[in-house]
């Protein structure tokens, strides 16, 4: 199991996801990250396999922003690495994903659409934000990109992505498995 965190807000995320993280640990995990976006052009990624002291223990006081993600990770698709670590970002760096269940096509899509993409995980949840990037920039919005993704992807997830092209927004969707707003 693993668990997923969002933020956006006027507050520093950085802590409200380190503190989210940390109420999820129960769910048990290999691995924990965040991504933060100050909104004004300034991206902070990190990933720690272990405990999320780990992570704590890496995010410096720079890393400062008022929204962002964050995940907890128990491996099903590819070892306990800092690659496989969530969230992961798609290879021109705009779209950041988190992902909870399990994308059953992920090769077959990874065949079919991103032979070209040089990938850094071993993850099906990197096919997906690889996708959306691919789909962006062939000219759909982040929302129309997203939504043809999840037209195409089989299996049980719970997503949360940024867009950094446009921070103030935190995309959602889910299929199976659980995914709470608040």
């Amino acid at each position: 199991m693993c668990g997923i965190v969002g933020v956006i807000g006027k507050k520093n995320a950085t802590q409200i996801l380190l503190k989210g993280l940390e109420k999820l640990e129960y769910r048990g995990y290999d691995s924990a990250g965040i991504y933060v976006n100050d909104q004004a052009g300034h991206d902070h990624l990190i990933k720690r396999v272990g405990h999320i002291s780990n992570l704590e223990e890496a995010v410096t006081p720079d890393v400062q922003g008022v929204m962002g993600i964050g995940h907890t990770r128990w491996a099903t698709n590819g070892g306990p690495t800092e690659a496989n670590a969530h969230p992961h970002v798609s290879n021109d760096e705009r779209f950041y994903l988190v992902h909870n269940g399990v994308v059953t096509n992920a090769n077959e899509l990874k065949q079919q659409y991103l032979q070209d993409i040089e990938l850094q995980s071993d993850t099906d949840t990197e096919v997906v934000v690889q996708l959306i990037a691919l789909f962006a920039r062939e000219g759909l919005s982040a929302k129309e990109a997203l939504r043809k993704t999840l037209k195409m992807i089989q299996g049980s997830y719970a997503f949360s992505m940024v867009d950094r092209l446009d921070p103030t927004v935190l995309y959602v969707a889910k299929n199976k498995s659980p995914l709470l707003i608040g």
